[in-house]
């Protein structure tokens, strides 16, 4: 796994992040993310190393 990696769920990295802010002046994958976790797609209980 890449240390650059922020998103385990849904493999979003530090260059994703930087990209999306360059790209829409603002980051719209904390929203993405809100979206997807609410459609009970998120995992991280299992994905993140952390647990959460």
């Amino acid at each position: 796994m890449s240390k650059d990696l922020i998103c385990y769920c849904f493999n979003y990295t530090k260059s994703d992040i930087k990209t999306d802010i360059l790209k829409n002046k603002k980051s719209t994958i904390e929203e993405r993310i809100k979206v997807e976790k609410k459609a009970g797609a998120c995992d991280c209980a299992t994905k993140n190393p952390s647990g959460k």
